[in-house]
């Protein structure tokens, strides 16, 4: 409905203003009205939208791990450039592999790298994919915060999650049995500790299945004797356990140096990957998220930069921490 103000602005620029010598009925003005709006309104549809590297529209898919840090990274892109358009869809990796090769999106990204069988679905296809690491993750290991344990092996991991170690004794706790907790089995997280954990083997032991890594950061935190593994990007609810690759050798802290410098066993990238071929946008995207202020941007949600120089300055052994890292 308009106001005053927008009905004499249609009448005077479509017909002139009425006089006021007679009153006319609103029925009998109807027809004039929508002739009168027909001929000012500009065309329906949506206005077209330069496709370049920093206007257009583009769909992004996207993992639910990855999006904490995409979303802000959109957020910071489109209002630096508002004639640029970024739907986002949240799938899971293989969905969003599959979304991209049959262009139902324009970019996708994920928490893990491609997998050779579909590197070479693509090849088969004759498809040019690109890949950008932009940020570089860890798989933290999770107990309740008065749990005594301090230090795992992966190997004292695997044979939690194969139901091999049921008891906390085994590993210097209380005597109590450990309640596994793991996120979606379809999720990065989940496929990532199976591979370099499991060797490609299922998961065995009884387990609590929750949405998300924020439900499993919450079971872990109401749950004494509960154990599990999520991104790096977790709240302090929980106590994060040191890893070893190997029993016998040092133990790492999560901690962005240690995943920076890779000595941290679970570490991984997240990716943005897309077609050559496809909208400009996407590229301009990717040339922001890899730019100083994108990669800025990483590191405040808590995951370690990639494309920029990351530079870490030891604190002073009077303060706690490993290391405080510069901001690029």
């Amino acid at each position: 409905m308009f106001d005053k103000r927008h009905a004499w602005f249609i009448d005077f620029v479509c017909f002139g203003v009425l006089g006021t010598g007679r009153q006319v009925p609103a029925r009998a003005l109807l027809p004039l009205l929508t002739a009168a709006w027909a001929g000012c309104s500009s065309p329906r549809g949506p206005a077209r939208v330069e496709d370049s590297l920093t206007s257009g529209r583009i769909t992004v898919a996207c993992t639910r791990e990855a999006r904490p840090v995409v979303d802000r990274e959109l957020a910071a892109f489109v209002k630096l450039y508002p004639q640029a358009e970024v739907r986002v869809v949240e799938r899971t990796s293989r969905d969003a592999v599959r979304a991209l090769f049959a262009a139902q999106c324009d970019a996708s990204v994920m928490a893990r790298d491609l997998r050779p069988e579909e590197r070479g679905a693509a090849a088969r296809g004759g498809l040019e994919i690109e890949g950008y690491r932009f940020a570089k993750d860890a798989i933290v290991v999770v107990v309740h915060p008065s749990n005594p344990v301090e230090n795992l092996a992966l190997d004292d991991l695997r044979r939690i999650y194969e139901g091999r170690i049921k008891e906390w004794t085994k590993l210097g706790g209380s005597a109590a049995g450990i309640e596994p907790v793991i996120p979606p089995a379809e999720s990065d997280v989940t496929e990532f500790l199976v591979e370099r954990v499991m060797g490609g083997e299922p998961i065995r032991a009884p387990v609590l299945y929750e949405s998300s890594d924020s439900g499993v950061v919450a079971a872990v935190a109401r749950r004494t004797h509960a154990l599990g593994f999520v991104s790096m990007t977790a709240g302090p609810e929980v106590k994060r356990l040191r890893l070893s690759g190997l029993a016998g050798l040092p133990y790492w802290t999560p901690d962005l140096e240690a995943v920076h410098r890779g000595d941290y066993p679970l570490t991984r990238y997240l990716n943005f990957y897309l077609r050559p071929s496809g909208p400009r946008l996407a590229s301009g995207l990717i040339t922001f998220v890899t730019s100083i202020d994108g990669q800025r941007i990483v590191r405040e949600t808590g995951l370690v930069p990639t494309s920029v120089p990351v530079r870490f300055v030891r604190r002073s052994a009077m303060r706690s921490g490993h290391a405080e890292e510069r901001r690029p």
